[in-house]
């Protein structure tokens, strides 16, 4: 099982501000859907909630929730350890958020594909666990354009 973690992070890995994404970055948005579909997403409660049509098609959708709830079009769990438990050992897992799960996952996976915003916002209430320890492997710079307010990079790092 391969467990990578997905996100847009500003320069202080502020990710969100009132349970919405800081940024709409159509490239990260097309970078997310490449690298996702097909696979498995793993997302708390909230970010669930988020989605603006729900399920993200194409995917094994699987939200993260202590509540008895349903969740249409996705497998709900009351933990990582339990999700993870029923996944394959060849899926490609992919943690989409928020925070908290992030900050459970981080110890657990294998690569961070991260688009870094060259930017800090001036508000947030949400933020990336540090990774600081880990090494990047490969980054692609793009510049700010009539789509994208802010520079921004693609980064993947793996455990270091």
């Amino acid at each position: 099982m391969s467990i990578n973690i997905i996100a847009a992070v500003a320069e202080n890995r502020a990710i969100g501000l009132d349970n919405k994404l800081l940024y709409w970055l159509p490239n990260d948005m097309k970078r997310f859907k490449s690298l996702t579909t097909g696979h498995t997403i793993i997302m708390g409660r909230k970010t669930f909630e988020s989605l603006p049509k729900g399920a993200l098609p194409n995917r094994r959708n699987i939200v993260l929730s202590r509540g008895k709830r349903t969740f249409p079009g996705c497998d709900h769990y009351r933990s990582l350890e339990e999700a993870l438990s029923h996944c394959s050992p060849d899926e490609e897992i992919y943690i989409i958020g928020g925070a908290s799960i992030y900050k459970q996952a981080i110890a657990l996976a294998d690569r961070l594909c991260l688009t870094e915003v060259h930017d800090t916002p001036a508000e947030a209430d949400t933020f990336f666990p540090p990774y600081d320890d880990w090494h990047e492997e490969s980054r692609e710079s793009h510049g700010a354009d009539e789509k994208h307010q802010f520079d921004y990079d693609f980064v993947d790092y793996v455990r270091g």
